[in-house]
């Protein structure tokens, strides 16, 4: 395995430490998130669309994005409106739920010497990520009121654009996702 730069931040060298002292389990873990990492943000990065994942990041601040999209189809949509508002609903309360969650786990976001993050944050902790949950939240909440395929394909790519972006690890994605996924699932059902 590589050798892997220190992150310039105090907290995050020592997350990484003990990240990468855990067990066996744990330090694979680590060590697969930071090589994914670094295959996003290095390798397969391309600095001319920066701008646009930029942009693109920026609409999923806050969950704006889905939250914008939901109360649109409410006002759009009469007929299907309780469903359109309850989406809603279930895409604010995952946000609420990951910005509790990430206050508990407290994780900083990666910060490497060789790969700074392109963007500012509205706080330094990282797992799991609110771009993938509140995204992952809507694309179940709202599918069956639009086709599920673009769905996730967009949070999908809200999700990567973070770890492009350089403010989130592989894992803070996957986390993010499950819970959004989750937590719709779970108020879909009758």
């Amino acid at each position: 395995m590589a050798t892997v730069p220190p992150p310039t931040e105090p907290a995050a060298r020592r997350s990484l430490r003990r990240r990468l002292a855990g067990g066996r389990l744990a330090r694979a873990t680590a060590a697969a998130d930071l090589r994914l990492y670094r295959l996003l943000r290095r390798d397969l990065h391309c600095p001319g669309l920066t701008p646009a994942v930029r942009r693109f990041s920026a609409a999923g601040e806050h969950a704006a994005c889905w939250l914008a999209l939901g109360l649109a189809g409410a006002a759009l949509d009469p007929a299907r409106r309780d469903r359109w508002l309850r989406g809603t609903a279930v895409v604010a309360g995952t946000y609420a739920l990951n910005t509790a969650l990430k206050a508990v786990v407290r994780r900083p976001r990666p910060a490497l010497d060789d790969l700074p993050a392109l963007i500012a944050t509205p706080t330094q902790l990282s797992f799991p990520s609110a771009h993938a949950s509140s995204s992952f939240a809507a694309a179940t909440a709202f599918r069956g009121l639009l086709p599920g395929g673009p769905l996730y394909a967009v949070a999908t790519a809200m999700g990567l654009s973070r770890v492009a972006l350089g403010v989130h690890y592989p894992t803070d994605i996957l986390a993010g996702a499950a819970l959004g996924t989750a937590v719709a699932t779970i108020v879909r059902r009758p």
